[in-house]
């Protein structure tokens, strides 16, 4: 057993960064890496699917233009299509920059050997510090037969070169939903099966409504309120029977039923190290599990599975690392769905607001009053603003329609700045942008 400074068991967007400036700082740093450097969002999340949806959606777009007068017909080579999302998955500078600070890299899966005591790969390290930023892995709802077949997760479904005339899809959370939405646009027959009412169910009612309808448009079918009760595979196609005794057909299984922590493997009773009841990393505000000097940063402590969340969890622990003061969630947390229309949100939505107490109100502006968005005809969707009445705090905002995953920074920011809903309401945005919008809305409020 060798005697290091530190160990990192996870090459994500916060894993790498903190083995590299770690070491960098003079620490004898090992990071392991079981599958792929770059973790989730290089190989199988951001990058792949959003170079995927930037050609659907032009599809898309081509396709509408009928709308406007222009026809234009899309001819999809999905071989060709699919062979430059998989240019965009490149870790070779991820190794180039471990290597250059010093880091050593061991490609295999590590698990927990004793206190702060880590194996993997034919070698075992105890260490000062250990963090873990393992992230989440596919969760594979047990429908009878499922096993038996070649479905597909999101992490080989960059792999195939010929698209499905039909493709079930299982989940209507964002990733069912953005892939689901971008083959409809490339022209296969998708549907959506979802046990909850809705899609996205975790979100409010009407952006869910929004989303729905725009997904229709594209041909999406959705079985809301339904779960798979059998699945077959006879060689060729795919039979799916839900719980009402339809049956479905498909030359291919999507299943994105939603995701399960990275943490069985790791042994993590050997190190001490404790578990929440559905399996994710305990931490407190500073990142530190009950076994002290082992933190753990990312989506694998529960949080929302975004990357920038990872990231910003390394710049964090940098800090409490040298006795700094921030905190897990000193921040003001956004994201975004890139369907189309586009979803972004941030902070609480009202009904949140409420359920803690705070004496909160929120407005809305239907995009139809969004002059760039009128002029476009890209009116499905709205922009809400919810603040907390007398100290006139923004709380959170929901958009819904184009480019709302850059137009939600403009609250991001606002928040970090501590500014009021009367700042935004004294801007003076440019016409006819569709953030012009975005004064409108908080004039609302006067």
């Amino acid at each position: 057993m060798e005697q290091v400074d530190v160990v990192v068991i996870g090459s994500g967007q916060g894993g790498v960064p903190l083995a590299v400036n770690l070491s960098r700082e003079g620490k004898r740093t090992v990071l392991f890496e079981k599958r792929s450097l770059g973790g989730s969002c290089l190989n199988y999340g951001c990058y792949p699917s959003k170079a995927f949806l930037a050609a659907a959606h032009d599809a898309g777009v081509r396709r509408r233009a009928a709308g406007f007068g222009v026809d234009i017909k899309a001819e999809i080579d999905f071989a060709r299509l699919m062979g430059r999302v998989r240019s965009k998955i490149d870790s070779s500078y991820i190794k180039k920059s471990l290597d250059k600070a010093g880091v050593q890299t061991i490609m295999a899966e590590a698990a927990f050997t004793g206190v702060r005591t880590v194996a993997g790969g034919g070698q075992e390290f105890q260490a000062e510090t250990v963090i873990i930023n393992t992230g989440n892995a596919p969760l594979v709802p047990p429908v009878p037969g499922l096993d038996k077949t070649p479905y597909m997760t999101y992490i080989n479904f960059w792999e195939i070169n010929e698209m499905p005339a039909r493709i079930l899809v299982i989940g209507g959370g964002y990733i069912g939903v953005e892939l689901g939405q971008g083959l409809a646009e490339l022209g296969a027959e998708v549907h959506i099966i979802e046990t909850a009412e809705r899609i996205v169910a975790r979100e409010e009612p009407d952006l869910s409504q929004v989303l729905a309808s725009a997904l229709a448009d594209d041909g999406v079918v959705f079985h809301l309120g339904r779960q798979a009760k059998q699945v077959r595979h006879d060689g060729n196609v795919f039979t799916l029977t839900l719980d009402n005794n339809e049956t479905l057909e498909g030359e291919a299984l999507l299943v994105v039923a939603g995701q399960k922590p990275n943490t069985v493997s790791l042994n993590c009773a050997a190190g001490g190290v404790e578990l929440t009841d559905r399996g994710f990393v305990k931490v407190n505000d500073r990142l530190e599990n009950t076994s002290p000097g082992v933190y753990a940063i990312g989506d694998v402590t529960g949080q929302p599975a975004f990357t920038h969340v990872s990231w910003e969890d390394y710049r964090r622990l940098m800090s409490i690392l040298k006795g700094g003061s921030r905190r897990q969630m000193d921040r003001v947390l956004g994201y975004a769905f890139y369907t189309e229309p586009e979803a972004g949100r941030c902070g609480l939505t009202i009904d949140q607001a409420r359920e803690q107490g705070l004496d909160a109100r929120a407005v809305t502006l239907p995009l139809e009053r969004v002059a760039r968005a009128w002029l476009s005809d890209r009116t499905n969707g709205f922009f809400r603003l919810a603040v907390e009445n007398g100290t006139d705090k923004i709380l959170g905002a929901t958009l819904v329609g184009p480019r709302a995953s850059d137009l939600v920074h403009v609250f991001i920011d606002l928040m970090e700045a501590g500014a009021t809903w009367r700042d935004l309401e004294k801007s003076v945005h440019i016409h006819p942008a569709f953030a012009e919008g975005l004064p409108t809305l908080a004039r609302l409020l006067l």
